[in-house]
């Protein structure tokens, strides 16, 4: 397929675990390395092509908005949203701004850092639309800065289809907040607040879910000690350059 023009950022969130930096501040305007985390999402889908970004926003959502307006590219959309909408339920809301044809989505709080080639990019050369309609980026876990000692979220077979771990168990790989989705997933999906967990389960059930590894560098950035952490990481790279 040709690849994206639109993308969508998810940047309606509370960002609960950044208290108290988040009081006041929305979570994707949290600098680092001396930018916002939503300039760094869309400085990115920017770059892959993507020529329209509709970002979603709630909590301090006129913050967000106001900061959006000094940015000249790529064309912002915000969706607004009168309650919150979690991360599925963003999305389908967002539908009518985003077309008929498979999207990008980012968390508002992904970064991370490419390889030779542009991680989106890799999402969208690997779309087949007769056997997918969700791609998900997973990064490996033991190399993920920040991360710790979670859990994970998904394993690969032989042929490198993804399941999601079962209950109890450990898995080597984590959602990386990149993806490509197909809109039409979203049919049937409930009107209000709901996961895009259920999105991806429902392409699992049917075959129909795609993923790909992570080659580059990716940064867990969910606590005031983690934030800490990453800009460390990031710093030693600029210094090692």
């Amino acid at each position: 397929m040709s690849r994206p023009r639109v993308g969508m950022v998810l940047a309606a969130g509370r960002g609960e675990r950044l208290r108290p930096i988040t009081d006041t501040l929305p979570k994707p305007l949290v600098r680092i390395a001396g930018r916002a985390l939503l300039d760094h999402a869309i400085d990115r889908l920017e770059a892959a092509g993507v020529e329209r970004v509709v970002v979603n926003v709630h909590y301090l959502g006129d913050i967000i908005a106001e900061h959006l307006a000094a940015r000249h590219s790529p064309e912002i959309v915000i969706a607004r949203e009168a309650a919150a909408l979690e991360t599925g339920g963003g999305v389908k809301h967002a539908l009518p701004l985003l077309g008929d044809q498979p999207f990008y989505v980012v968390n508002g709080d992904s970064l991370w850092l490419d390889s030779t080639v542009s991680a989106l990019i890799r999402l969208a050369d690997a779309w087949d639309p007769a056997t997918t309609d969700a791609m998900l980026l997973l990064q490996r876990t033991a190399t993920a800065v920040g991360y710790g000692e979670g859990p994970g979220d998904y394993t690969l077979d032989q042929i490198g289809r993804p399941r999601r771990r079962h209950e109890r168990e450990v898995a080597p790989y984590l959602f990386a907040g990149v993806q490509l989705l197909a809109p039409s997933l979203f049919e049937g999906m409930p009107e209000g607040p709901f996961s895009l967990n259920r999105i991806y389960d429902k392409a699992e059930r049917s075959g129909r879910l795609g993923a790909l590894v992570h080659d580059g560098e990716w940064y867990h950035v969910s606590t005031p000690d983690g934030l800490k952490l990453v800009e460390h990481r990031l710093h030693s790279r600029r210094v090692e350059r």
